[in-house]
């Protein structure tokens, strides 16, 4: 069996982005363990087996099995294996826009995905009061926001990293053209043609 170099002990600045990582994991649908050993292997200079993890963290072989299951089933990690070892390493995406859009992807499935079930089934209902009805036309409200954002979110996975990031640099500039954009449907929208937009200069 092959061996890896032995893993060095955390730095100071390894040791604070994983532990900050951990707290932050809660907010993103995570626990604290399973958000540190992300962390881990993503500041790591090479795959990692679970043993490896184990004893850097301090936590349980079995804790660890079970974060590795699921981060792999968020996608935010693959397995490796290493020539003449039995072991299985992980490693985090090496493009951060990968990593970004599966933690935004698995978001959708696992949150927003149930809600949008839930109101397809509620619109097909028919209103029996003046209440229900009220509330049904709010909760179709929401159903058209969701199913615009995911339709967005759908375009977005469909671009290129260097497309992604260049659209995100753009910053205000994206606010402006949806502004032109804006003013040239409501010109056609009151029915009017780009030449009955424009002065008149033949009035005086």
């Amino acid at each position: 069996m092959s061996t890896s170099p032995p893993l060095p002990p955390l730095t100071p600045l390894a040791q604070k982005f994983i532990l900050h990582f951990g707290e932050m994991g809660s907010r993103w649908g995570i626990n604290r363990t399973v958000g540190q050993i992300y962390a881990l292997l993503y500041v790591s200079a090479r795959p990692l087996n679970a043993d490896e993890i184990a004893e850097s963290l301090s936590f349980s072989r079995s804790n660890v099995s079970m974060g590795l299951k699921e981060l792999q089933s968020w996608r935010l990690v693959k397995l490796l294996h290493q020539p003449n070892d039995r072991r299985e390493y992980f490693e985090p995406p090496k493009d951060i826009w990968d990593i970004f859009k599966a933690l935004l992807e698995e978001r959708r499935r696992r949150e927003v995905e149930p809600t949008l079930s839930m109101l397809r089934d509620a619109l097909l209902e028919t209103p029996s009061t003046e209440a229900d009805r009220v509330a049904q036309e709010r909760m179709r409200e929401m159903y058209n926001l969701i199913e615009l954002s995911s339709s967005w979110f759908d375009d977005v996975q469909r671009l290129s990293p260097e497309t992604l990031a260049s659209l995100m640099k753009m910053g205000s500039k994206v606010k402006k053209l949806l502004d032109v954009g804006e003013t040239v449907r409501d010109t056609f929208r009151f029915g009017r043609s780009v030449e009955d937009a424009a002065p008149d200069k033949d009035k005086k």
